[in-house]
């Protein structure tokens, strides 16, 4: 298959190997002779996730690359890897390098989601690399005539513990593969002899980021290469009826005009061409207005059909405890359709050559999408490769995805290599969504204020992420992936707290407006917003101090901490909410928030500083604190990047964002309609890690996301004493609420 020219991190030099040894201009060949066939036609490397070989190869120079089924998208998760490996290998950091994403390479660890990259996948290559080392302390012994506890490795090097000559990694495998399974059982090292994981590196990607050499997929080209843009229909539903192609005839080098079912396209030489294309090409479309009124989002939610319930907490009588209540509350919570707004819009190039499909993409989720290439063209799975170039913008599964599969159909049509690039309407309008959710809560407060018994009820749809379809396969009627993953949307509807009689069920939909996907923290955040606001709403009622309402009720000593540091690097002055003052222009207030992820790992606690205009509604979160505890920290340098990403990004969905739409399309299809938060209005994120190096590793990526909403709500009532309940609080809706009071 034609590969990309790659750089000098991401394969290996020449020579023996560990596992395999590539020259960077004939590695399909090399590894060829090197490795009996397996299952991926036209390349041979072990990819299974029993194998050592699939997870890491040295070179004949010592140096160690790592194949990663999980990828970075912007996150440091590649330092993070090469940091892992580079500590259970005993190597200096700057000798590994880490191949991402790639069908043919790296092994099925599932897609980049989830804040799994390092619980899941960096511990699978700890333990390949543990594995690796194991075996060669044993042909160091072998060689040596010593036991292997009398041996240890150290910088490329397994020596005698009592000092004399060394053996390289390099000469311990001259002669080839090892050929091992990984060993569950084999020891990896322990933490106190860590010299790399804990320790704050310098990301590996961010050099050739800041000078502008960084390629991106955006960037990206392959030799013969031509340019395509898909022309859209004006509904989501639409049929095309005509296409007039002599609107077209005379573009500078176009190729050809492209018409499957309803999917159009034009296809040319320059990319200019294709835009110019794309946009004289003259085409009759039906009307569709299946969408609901925008307006009347929240009933169409309610009266959709449920498929199922999802009872995801039952403790006590929640129902008969209500009934006895001292004081019951309620209150319905809603979160807006939210697109990824991804900066840069997506990209992807396809090329079919003898027989097998090579598809470079920015998708995080490669294997997955194989499947779905595969399924869309008829071709076996192992005829299809996916290359990972990471994207420029992605935090969830965007266009990326569609983009591939604009560009496969197109580059069949065509036979040539076809790039496709979408535009900012294309991804504002055709990304999948965020799904609205509702939901509804009930609380009992016994005669000393502690709640007693809580009910709540979430509206979320019964799929919302994972294979979603391909938007070119399902308009041009070709065969595709349908089963769409529930994802864990439904997580963290249940509470972290110790209440005595809690019921709480996931109503799930059969359909949702748009196309339903993963944006970071999906289903966690929106329910912790939920959750954590209501339980506010209940520590107000009962007159308490939020901080000591929540610690009353956590019986988790981890939990415990979080909240209590996050309370002194805030200065927390303990006293019910909201302010008693809320005289003058500008309003200030603060709440907390805590979620304790999935309610099996990552504890955050965060504090919301907040000003409200008063004349405008405008709201700004001047600072945001920050207490996270994910376990074991590979990176404190990643770490902090990703609490600060979470929080910038979710105020700003917090703030700001919601897709609009009319009957038959998404309208807010620029940054003016789509408006998110822009430099001067980014928050100080004020971050304290702790470390414990002992436990296993968790997420990192998303939970700090999780209990942003909530603070801020909880920030807002502080400041106004207005309860607002629907996600974005724009400055009209906090207007409005202030005007009403």
């Amino acid at each position: 298959m034609n590969a990309p020219a790659l750089s000098r991190r991401s394969l290996l030099l020449q020579g023996g190997a560990l596992v395999v040894g590539f020259s960077l201009s004939a590695r399909d060949a090399l590894a060829q002779q090197t490795f009996a066939p397996v299952a991926t036609i036209g390349f041979s490397k072990p990819i299974a996730t029993d194998q050592v070989d699939s997870f890491l190869a040295l070179g004949a120079d010592g140096r160690v690359t790592i194949f990663s089924g999980k990828v970075d998208l912007g996150t440091g998760v590649q330092t993070a890897m090469a940091q892992i490996a580079a500590e259970e290998l005993d190597l200096p950091l700057d000798r590994v390098a880490v191949v991402q994403g790639d069908t043919a390479l790296t092994p099925d660890q599932g897609p980049t989601y989830g804040s799994l990259s390092i619980q899941k996948g960096g511990m699978e290559i700890r333990q390949a690399a543990a594995t690796a080392r194991a075996r060669l302390l044993q042909l160091a012994s072998e060689r040596l005539g010593l036991p292997a506890d009398a041996l240890l490795s150290e910088n490329g090097v397994v020596r005698p513990r009592a000092g004399g000559q060394g053996i390289d990694y390099a000469d311990l495998v001259k002669d080839g593969r090892l050929d091992l399974k990984v060993d569950p059982a084999a020891k990896t090292k322990d933490s106190t002899a860590f010299t790399l994981v804990g320790k704050s590196v310098a990301r590996i990607d961010i050099p050739e980021k800041v000078t502008g050499r960084f390629t991106y997929m955006q960037d990206h080209r392959v030799p013969g290469m031509v340019h395509a843009r898909v022309v859209r229909p004006p509904a989501i539903g639409a049929s095309l009826e005509s296409v007039d192609e002599a609107s077209v005839a005379d573009v500078p080098s176009l190729i050809k005009v492209v018409r499957q079912g309803n999917f159009l396209a034009v296809v040319t030489e320059k990319e200019w061409a294709a835009v110019k294309a794309a946009e004289r090409l003259k085409a009759t479309w039906s009307k569709w207005e299946g969408l609901p009124e925008r307006d009347k989002l929240w009933q169409h939610v309610r009266a959709t059909k449920v498929t199922k319930d999802d009872v995801t907490s039952s403790t006590g009588d929640a129902r008969a405890a209500l009934g006895q209540a001292a004081r019951t509350l309620e209150a319905s919570y809603d979160f807006a359709i939210h697109t990824h707004g991804s900066i840069g819009p997506s990209c992807a190039i396809a090329e079919f050559k003898d027989g097998r499909l090579t598809c470079w993409t920015a998708s995080q989720m490669t294997h997955a999408l194989r499947k779905q290439l595969a399924a869309m063209t008829g071709l076996e799975p192992e005829a299809v490769r996916c290359i990972y170039i990471e994207g420029s913008g992605c935090y969830g599964r965007n266009g990326h995805e569609d983009a591939a599969g604009d560009a496969v159909l197109l580059a069949r049509a065509v036979g040539r290599p076809v790039r496709v690039q979408w535009s900012r309407a294309d991804e504002h309008g055709w990304d999948p969504k965020g799904p609205p959710t509702l939901i509804d809560l009930k609380a009992g407060l016994d005669e000393e204020g502690r709640v007693a018994a809580w009910s709540s009820q979430f509206h979320v749809p019964e799929g919302a992420a994972g294979n979603v379809p391909l938007v070119a396969a399902d308009l041009a009627g070709l065969p595709h992936e349908t089963t769409m993953s529930p994802g864990n949307i439904i997580q963290n509807s249940a509470l972290p707290y110790a209440i005595p009689n809690v019921r709480t069920v996931c109503h799930r939909l059969a359909s949702t407006p748009f196309r339903p996907s993963w944006i970071r923290t999906p289903g966690r955040m929106q329910n912790t917003y939920a959750n954590e606001a209501f339980l506010d709403e209940c520590a107000a009622a009962a007159g308490a101090d939020p901080l000591e309402y929540r610690l009353r009720a956590l019986k988790d000593p981890r939990g415990i901490e979080v909240l209590k540091r996050v309370a002194e690097i805030a200065k927390w002055q303990a006293r019910p909410s909201p302010v008693r003052d809320v005289s003058g222009d500008v309003l200030r207030g603060r709440g907390i928030s805590y979620v304790k992820y999935e309610l099996n790992r990552t504890y955050v606690a965060g504090v919301a500083e907040i000003e409200v205009e008063r004349g405008t509604g405008r709201v700004r979160v001047p600072r945001f604190f920050v207490v996270q505890d994910c376990g074991q920290i590979i990176n404190p340098d990643g770490v902090r990047n990703q609490i600060d990403g979470n929080v910038i990004q979710t105020v700003s969905r917090v703030l700001m964002e919601e897709v609009m739409f009319d009957r038959g399309a998404v309208t807010s299809l620029d940054w003016a309609s789509y408006p998110i938060i822009t430099f001067p209005d980014v928050p100080e994120v004020v971050t304290d890690l702790i470390d414990r190096p002992s436990e296993k590793p968790w997420g990192a990526g998303e939970p700090s996301a999780a209990i942003v909403p909530s603070a801020i709500s909880n920030a807002l009532y502080d400041a106004t004493g207005v309860r607002l309940r629907s996600v974005p609080f724009t400055p009209a809706k906090v207007k409005a609420a202030l005007q009403a009071t």
